[in-house]
């Protein structure tokens, strides 16, 4: 009997594994008819304190859900439109740019050169020597030119995608907010005893207040930090200061991949604008510092415990998702890690994942060290 319980346990543990895969390798196929869901999703979720806030003042939900949403896509329309102009310009000057960096930076890159040149040497020596008893005449090679895609058609293709899974998300959105309650009804009469009425009622009542606390949060910070941004690039002569401060405001959703793209990037264009070096590390710098001043301070202060998250969690959520689904992605990991972090710590059955993702410490690091010197006694060589 006991070895049937554990084959019946080892069968339920593959099973588990299983559903698993099943529902990473949907999501990888399946990205163009999930992700504006998922943004749907998040965007009603953020905007729902401001429409139960209208609610409250007699606003009807249908009302402040379109102007809600309107207010959001004017947001999006404008920066869009402002920032296109010079982007598109950088975009077009990116082989130049490359020159000019190069051209910089070649005082750096000598010793690299060197080396180079060299093996460059070696390399033509062995191929005079063997060019000293050629084995014959050979026909000279066809050259085959396969005309590449350009950088603007690419561009224009992934703006074309973005703007459709964008007015996707945004449409559901609409109705989402415009519903109420009626999905939490929907979800009450789904189950038949109280306590599980009450506890799904708890569950996804906690996954609203705490997802959209952090994408409130997160995007006024993140507001605060593009304009310190913006304001220290201009100090410093920098031109479009403005432009990066957005770049900073959309790349900082990205938990530690944004902010080391948007420091390589500002160096880049820094070391192409100033002709001193020197000077031109200071853009550089100060993002870098900027940034870690909100990652390490700011946002955990503000957050608070509640929403602290174990980094190392964090950081390969946002790997994993931005393997499957690129930069979008990277963005909704840390929600759909929040999300499941709440579902943890309200099923007994995964509050050992719950206690994994929190950054709290929940063990007394005294009695945890007591405990290993005990495993240390009884188990030798561990």
């Amino acid at each position: 009997m006991e070895e049937y319980a554990e084959h019946l346990q080892a069968i339920r543990r593959s099973l588990n594994v299983l559903c698993i895969i099943a529902v990473f390798v949907t999501c990888y196929f399946a990205r163009d008819l999930i992700l504006p869901v998922v943004l749907g999703l998040l965007i009603a979720l953020t905007l729902s304190p401001f429409s139960r806030a209208l609610g409250r003042i007699g606003v009807p939900r249908w009302i402040s859900a379109v102007v809600l949403i309107a207010v959001t896509t004017i947001a999006i329309g404008g920066v869009t439109y402002f920032a296109s102009g010079t982007v598109t310009d950088w975009t077009s000057r990116l082989p130049e740019m490359g020159r000019e960096l190069e051209d910089k930076l070649s005082g750096i890159f000598n010793q690299l050169e060197t080396v180079r040149r060299a093996s460059d040497s070696v390399a033509e020596i062995a191929g005079a020597g063997a060019a000293e008893d050629p084995p014959g005449p050979a026909e000279p090679p066809q050259e085959v030119v396969v005309q590449q895609p350009t950088l603007l058609n690419d561009m224009m293709g992934a703006v074309s995608t973005l703007s459709a899974t964008l007015l996707v998300a945004l449409v559901l959105a609409v109705f989402l907010l415009s519903s109420g309650d009626l999905f939490y009804i929907k979800l009450v009469q789904s189950f038949e005893t109280m306590s599980g009425k009450k506890r799904a009622l708890t569950v996804v009542y906690d996954i609203e207040r705490k997802v959209s606390n952090y994408l409130l949060t997160i995007t006024c910070i993140n507001a605060g930090l593009g304009v310190c941004v913006g304001l220290w690039l201009t100090l410093l002569g920098l031109p479009y200061g403005w432009i990066w401060g957005i770049g900073a405001f959309l790349m900082n959703f990205l938990p530690y991949l944004g902010a080391i793209t948007g420091v390589a990037l500002v160096a880049a264009i820094s070391i192409i604008t100033f002709d001193d070096l020197g000077y031109a590390v200071l853009a550089p710098i100060g993002y870098f510092v900027l940034t870690t001043i909100e990652g390490n301070f700011v946002t955990p202060a503000t957050l608070g415990r509640s929403l602290k998250m174990n980094t190392v969690a964090v950081f390969l959520t946002v790997v994993l998702w931005a393997w499957l689904w690129g930069i979008p992605g990277a963005l909704v990991a840390v929600p759909f890690l929040v999300v499941f972090k709440v579902i943890a710590d309200h099923v007994d059955r995964l509050s050992i994942f719950g206690n994994f993702l929190g950054g709290s410490h929940t063990v007394d690091p005294e009695n945890f060290n007591r405990a290993r010197a005990k495993l240390e006694q009884d188990v030798p060589g561990s």
